[in-house]
């Protein structure tokens, strides 16, 4: 698989956030999720360069952004995102947001005040609670798993990620996901965004949806087990006018399990085209 570089750099209160942009015509932002990075994106970036200009980046404490201890929560995300945005120069794009990075648009548009032309949730986490399991676990013991062997650490991240598909993941993709959670700083930065998830920041914004007055688009895969389709369900009734669409054979990681099925959906909706 080709390596996955971004070649551009925003500086947010002095760390380093790596961006692209691609293609040409109106703008689209697209915004990851956890444990994901814009690598993931790659191919929702790749088919809406054609017709659009996308532009893309790595959360804070993820992928090949700064990974150093701080804050890396959605309380400070999309304070990222609306900075960022200034820095493009864009004031009214359209957005695509996956998992943390549907949140992260929500509170960007609903706390932040950035305004957006069109929004796309794909499988969001935006209606508490929530929190695995796992993530409460490790909120409860960051340090101790900070601390595991780099062998252990790798299997933790690797059978993690393989929980949020439907279909098996190949080894390529797999590969490429853990390698940011492998480099240096990479281990306690997994961690710690883990750590620092809290539903917390979904109860603030979530009481906010109904006023939502934008053109939102919520497409969700039928056999996610990370975030079930009834939450989806549940989001679509908050937002006044908004479509739901369920991608079949995919779960939480349907942005690389069924990209074409997501584009199919996106493209038209962005171009204001009837898809039903």
């Amino acid at each position: 698989m080709s390596e996955w570089k971004l070649p551009e750099a925003y500086v947010f209160d002095g760390r380093i956030v790596r961006y692209g942009v691609s293609g040409d015509g109106p703008p689209v932002v697209v915004v990851h999720g956890t444990p994901w990075s814009s690598f993931n994106l790659r191919h929702l970036i790749s088919a809406l360069s054609q017709g659009f200009t996308v532009y893309y980046y790595d959360l804070i404490g993820y992928g090949q952004s700064d990974k150093s201890p701080g804050d890396v929560s959605l309380g400070i995300q999309n304070q990222v995102l609306g900075q960022i945005l200034d820095h493009w120069g864009l004031e009214n794009p359209a957005i695509v947001g996956h998992d943390f990075g549907g949140t992260t648009v929500l509170r960007t548009h609903l706390i932040s005040g950035c305004n957006f032309d069109k929004i796309v949730l794909i499988d969001p986490v935006a209606v508490s609670p929530w929190g695995s399991p796992f993530f409460q676990h490790v909120n409860a013991h960051e340090a101790a798993f900070a601390g595991v062997p780099d062998y252990i650490h790798e299997a933790i991240v690797r059978a993690y990620v393989k929980t949020a598909a439907f279909k098996p993941i190949d080894d390529a993709t797999l590969d490429m996901i853990v390698l940011p959670w492998t480099e240096p700083d990479g281990k306690a930065a997994f961690y710690r965004q883990i750590a620092q998830a809290n539903s917390g920041y979904t109860d603030e914004v979530q009481p906010l949806y109904t006023q939502i007055s934008k053109p939102v688009m919520i497409l969700w895969g039928r056999e996610d087990t990370w975030i079930p389709l009834a939450r989806g369900e549940v989001l679509h009734d908050m937002i006044p006018g908004s479509s739901l669409h369920v991608i079949p054979d995919a779960g939480h990681l349907v942005i690389e399990e069924q990209p074409d099925q997501l584009v199919e959906k996106i493209r038209p909706f962005l171009l204001s085209e009837d898809i039903t």
